[in-house]
């Protein structure tokens, strides 16, 4: 306890002053909130009279979209794409489909109908033609639609839907999944996994209200989520993990590691030209607002994403090496940082191949439209398409791999500077400095180990067995 004790000081004495630094960058960078100069439609606005109900589908049918409208006034239309709500209700009476043309005679749509959950008649929903091809919709399945029936002029006009599909219902299997991940994790882990489930909501909170609302304003990219990188991390590795020396060791590796990816996505973001072209979700974001910098979002997002996986290798090579020391406090520093090094050497093997799996995973459909263009693999990696993941993948997994040897090494120098004596480790038989067990540090643990068990033994009132001495005397003993 009282070497833990000097090692929590010696990590204080680094900790609280970046502690506290990081706290006033933080509210030197805290976002104002104000929205002032930021246009941006919101595609589930509705106009006077239409409203989102949701329903649960009886029964799907396919028929003729022109026959349907023209009869019901809720044919759909033949297109492959999804018109926003907004844009789909000042479209309504003009008889048009997403991409503005009306639907051919004899196009087929398909039409669920379904019963609304605040009561009343089934209603017929117009299914959106990329998701009846893709997925399609069976009964059942609860849907979110739009509700035009209401509106101005929508009953009458010739070709107007009046029911159109927009979602699917998905809140009870996130919210069954996100039950059953947490009571997996609190019967693994107990406290230390709802604490971290509480670290992760934590997370998030920062995440939201401060480094969302401070890219929108305009804040300095890389200060900013230096900035709320490191509250996150300070935050979830002592809630989750508690204060100890072990958790304050993996916090200077994971802020050195943070430190090194963001250098490193900073130079590739400028150096790479990622500007984020050609996404469709940059583009709108150009538009919303003159301060938003989309190389500062993809900045951003470089450096957030290495944090779990940075926080994983950190906390548990700095656990492997406590653990190690524990076993054999007497063992040398330079013995202590090769032993730990080969059980980082097998995280770095393995989470390499878990970042890039988990980015090639997320990207799974841009592999296969690129795949599909058949170009060299050269400008496939360098292509706008994949660059940003590539890189991604690179920086992340070269913080992450230089993380490992720095946390191992501070630890190591923690422990060292604990002060714990080395004869605390030889009274156990453990290894010297120079690796090795001394034959009398065996015999001393053997007199002690002999003595225990003789004042056991007249404790318990019985004679102790003694044990035989050598193989002469024992034969001494039988002749």
């Amino acid at each position: 306890m009282a070497a833990r004790s000097k090692a929590n000081r010696i990590l204080a004495a680094v900790l609280i002053p970046l502690a506290l630094l990081t706290l006033a960058g933080m509210a030197a960078l805290w976002p104002s909130g104000s929205k002032d100069g930021i246009t941006l439609a919101n595609p589930y606005s509705t106009a006077p009279g239409v409203t989102f109900d949701t329903g649960t589908i009886q029964s799907v049918v396919n028929g003729n979209c022109m026959q349907e409208t023209n009869q019901q006034g809720s044919g759909q239309q033949g297109t492959g794409q999804q018109t926003p709500p907004g844009q789909q209700s000042s479209q309504q009476g003009s008889g048009q489909d997403s991409a503005g043309q009306a639907p051919r005679q004899g196009s087929d749509c398909t039409f669920a109908f379904t019963e609304p959950d605040k009561g009343g008649s089934p209603v017929k929903v117009v299914i959106n033609p990329d998701v009846a091809s893709s997925h399609g919709v069976k009964p059942g399945d609860q849907i979110r639609y739009l509700n035009l029936s209401s509106a101005q002029g929508a009953a009458g006009a010739q070709g107007s839907p009046a029911y159109i599909f927009v979602d699917f219902v998905r809140t009870l299997p996130i919210v069954l999944l996100a039950v059953l991940y947490a009571a997996v994790v609190i019967a693994v882990a107990r406290w230390r996994g709802l604490r971290a489930l509480i670290g992760l909501v934590g997370a998030y909170f920062v995440l939201a209200n401060f480094l969302l609302p401070g890219l929108v304003e305009g804040k300095p990219p890389l200060l900013l989520t230096l900035v709320g990188s490191t509250v996150i991390m300070i935050g979830v590795l002592y809630f989750a993990h508690g204060f100890s020396a072990r958790t304050s060791t993996a916090l200077l590796g994971t802020i050195f590691g943070l430190g090194i990816t963001s250098l490193l996505a900073a130079w590739a973001t400028d150096a790479a030209n990622l500007a984020g072209v050609g996404s469709h979700d940059a583009a709108t974001l150009v538009n919303t607002s003159a301060n938003i910098s989309i190389s500062g979002v993809i900045l951003c997002g470089l450096i957030i994403s290495g944090l779990g996986v940075l926080n994983d290798v950190t906390i548990t090579q700095s656990s492997a090496v406590w653990e190690l020391y524990e076993l054999a406090p007497a063992s040398s520093a330079r013995k202590l940082f090769t032993s730990a090094m080969r059980i980082g050497r097998d995280h770095i093997a393995s989470t390499v191949y878990t970042i890039a799996f988990a980015y090639a995973g997320a990207a799974l459909p841009i592999l296969i439209i690129v795949m599909l263009y058949d170009r060299p693999l050269m400008d496939t990696l360098t292509s706008s398409e994949l660059s940003e993941e590539v890189i991604r993948t690179l920086v992340g997994s070269i913080g992450l791999v230089l993380a490992i040897p720095v946390t191992t090494l501070i630890a190591v120098l923690v422990v060292k500077a604990t002060g714990i004596k080395a004869a605390e480790g030889r009274a156990g038989g453990v290894p010297h400095d120079d690796g090795h067990v001394h034959t009398e540090d065996v015999a001393d643990t053997g007199a002690l180990a002999a003595a225990a068990l003789g004042e056991r033994s007249r404790r318990a009132g019985v004679e102790p067995v003694p044990e035989p001495t050598t193989r002469r005397g024992r034969r001494a003993e039988r002749g």
